[in-house]
C-alpha cells in the first residue's frame, strides 16, 4: 500500500491510470465522489487539495460560499474494483481554500481532531476501534410516501414468512426461523459465496478482513468482520466496507440496507464498537480490577455511561435506530456495563489473560451513523470519563429479564426516540465542545438538521399502522 504522495503518483504512472476517484463523507454518513483524469492530479493536491463546490453537500457550505477543496489521503489508495476503466480511489479531508484551515464541519476532519486531543492530554497517544456493522440483505425493496399512500416492502428468499410461497421449482423449505438465523449452515444459510466474494473484495481494497457468518434475524441478516485499527482508519475501513458489500450484493441481483430495523419483529442490525487506549505500545485498559480492566478503563466506561444519552443523538442518528432500541431482542437498552449481558450497553469481551485484547465494547451504535463523528465522540466521552475519574457504578451481572419492574427502574435505559437523544445532545455536549474536537456551530447544525429533516416530516406522515389501530374508531 502506498505511504506517500509519491508513491500514488508512481503507481499512476506504472499501471497506466487514467482516472482518480475522490472520495470524502457527508454530514449524514454517505459516501460522495468526483472522479478526475489522472493529469488533475499532482503533489500539491495532496497538500492544497482539489477544488470542488461544497454548496450541494448536506449539512454544509452556502451557494455564495461553496468553494472547497478535498484533500486526498495517500493511505487511503486502491483500485477501484467496480469499474471498468481501473480508478485509483482515495478518501479525502476538507479544506477551505480561502484561509487553508481544515473545515470544521468535515467528519473525516474532525475523527482526526480527536486523535489528536487524544495525544494532547497525555493519557494516551493511540486508540484502537473495532466496529461490527450489521445488515440485511434483500432479493426485492420498494417503497413511497406521497399524500394518499405509505407503505414499504422487503422480500428475501430466506424470509421465513415465504415458507409456504409457491417458489419456481418448488419451495425447499430450507429459511431460518425468526431468531435462529445465527450461524447455520448451506443450505439454510444461502449466502456463503457471495459473503465470501464481498470480503474477499474487501481485502484487495486494504480492509484487513477477518471474517463472515449470517446473523441472528431470518430473512439475510449477515455480518462481516475485519480487524480493529486506528480511529481514522476504522472508519475509512467502515466506508470501505459498506461500499464493496453494497456493491457485491448488487452483482448478485441483490440488495442491502444498514438500517438498524428493516423488519417487524425480528432482531434489528446494530454495530458493536470495540475501544482500546494504548500509550507508548502498551495496551492501558489490562489491570486487577473487575473483568480484569484498569482503574483507566473503568473510568472511560463511567464516561461512555454518563453521556450516553447525548452520544447517541451521534451514534444512532435516525428515527429507525430507535425500533431496534427496545427490550427482547438483545438490544443494548440498559445503560450498564457487564462481563456477559449483551443487553447492557456496555460489554466487557472475554480476552483471556491477554492484555493487548482488553477492550470495552459499547453495544448501542449501529451503521447508520457518520463513523467518524460516532468514533470521535465515542473517544470524547472516554477521555472525559478517564479526566474526571467518573464511577460507572456496580456492574450489571444478572438476567436482565428475570429482573422485577421494580429492579428495572433503577437501571437508565437509552433514549426512546431521535428526538430524545437530541435533546440530551443538546443539554450535555461540553463533553464534545471543550475538547475543540466538535465546535458548538457543528452541534447546533446537526441537531437543526435532524430535527428539520427527519424528525419533524416523521411527525407529519401517517403511519400505515395507524390506520389499523385507528381506521374505524
Amino acid at each position: 500500500m502506498a505511504e506517500t504522495p509519491q508513491e500514488i503518483l508512481k503507481m499512476i504512472q506504472d499501471n497506466n491510470i487514467q482516472m482518480i476517484d475522490l472520495k470524502f463523507i457527508d454530514m449524514p454518513g454517505i459516501w460522495q465522489h468526483c472522479t478526475f483524469f489522472h493529469n488533475q492530479i499532482d503533489e500539491n493536491s495532496f497538500v492544497e487539495g482539489v477544488p470542488f463546490d461544497g454548496s450541494s453537500i448536506r449539512g454544509w457550505k452556502a451557494i455564495n460560499e461553496s468553494d472547497m477543496c478535498m484533500v486526498p489521503d495517500p493511505k487511503t489508495a486502491w483500485i477501484d474494483p467496480f469499474y471498468e476503466e481501473p480508478t485509483l480511489s482515495m478518501v479525502c479531508s476538507i479544506k477551505e481554500p480561502r484561509t487553508g484551515e481544515w473545515y470544521g464541519r468535515d467528519p473525516r476532519t474532525i475523527a482526526q481532531k480527536a486523535v489528536e486531543f487524544l495525544k494532547t492530554t497525555g493519557i494516551g497517544d493511540t486508540v484502537f476501534i473495532g466496529p461490527e456493522a450489521e445488515f440485511f440483505v434483500f432479493d426485492d425493496v420498494r417503497f413511497n410516501q406521497t399524500e394518499n399512500q405509505s407503505y414499504y416492502y422487503v422480500d428475501s428468499v430466506e424470509g421465513r414468512w415465504n415458507s409456504g410461497r409457491e417458489e419456481q421449482g418448488g419451495n425447499l423449505g430450507y429459511k431460518p426461523g425468526y431468531k435462529q438465523g445465527y450461524f447455520p449452515v448451506a443450505p439454510t444459510d444461502t449466502m456463503q459465496d457471495m459473503r465470501t466474494e464481498m470480503l474477499l473484495t474487501m481485502a484487495k481494497c486494504g480492509v484487513p478482513i477477518e471474517k463472515h457468518h449470517h446473523e441472528v434475524a431470518t430473512g439475510g441478516q449477515n455480518e462481516l468482520g475485519f480487524r480493529f485499527a486506528t480511529l481514522v482508519e476504522a472508519a475509512d475501513y467502515l466506508m470501505t466496507y459498506k461500499y464493496v458489500i453494497k456493491n457485491v450484493a448488487k452483482k448478485y441481483g441483490k440488495t442491502v440496507t444498514f438500517m438498524p430495523k428493516p423488519l417487524f419483529n425480528d432482531n434489528g442490525s446494530g454495530m458493536h464498537t470495540h475501544l482500546s487506549i494504548w500509550k507508548a505500545g502498551q495496551p492501558l485498559f489490562w489491570g486487577n480490577g473487575y473483568a480484569d480492566l484498569s482503574p483507566m478503563a473503568l473510568h472511560a466506561i463511567g464516561g461512555v455511561l454518563k453521556h450516553a444519552p447525548a452520544l447517541l443523538g451521534l451514534t444512532n442518528p435516525t428515527t429507525n435506530s430507535y425500533k431496534r432500541l427496545v427490550p427482547g431482542f438483545e438490544a443494548p437498552v440498559n445503560l450498564a456495563y457487564s462481563q456477559g449481558n449483551r443487553s447492557a450497553s456496555v460489554r466487557i469481551p472475554l480476552s483471556g489473560k491477554n492484555p493487548k485484547a482488553k477492550r470495552f465494547e459499547f453495544r448501542c451504535p449501529d451503521a447508520t451513523c457518520n463513523p467518524y463523528l460516532a468514533f470521535a465522540a465515542l473517544l470524547c466521552a472516554v477521555v472525559d470519563g478517564i479526566k474526571n475519574e467518573i464511577d460507572p457504578g456496580e456492574s450489571l451481572d444478572v438476567d436482565i429479564y428475570d429482573l422485577t419492574p421494580e429492579e428495572l427502574s433503577h437501571i437508565p435505559s437509552t433514549p426512546g426516540s431521535l428526538e430524545a437523544a437530541l435533546e440530551c445532545l443538546e443539554n450535555d455536549h461540553s463533553f464534545l465542545t471543550d475538547t475543540g474536537v466538535f465546535s458548538t456551530d457543528f452541534i447546533e447544525n446537526w441537531i437543526e438538521y435532524k430535527l428539520d429533516n427527519e424528525v419533524n416530516p416523521m411527525r407529519l406522515r401517517p403511519h400505515p399502522y395507524e390506520f389499523a389501530l385507528y381506521y374505524d374508531v
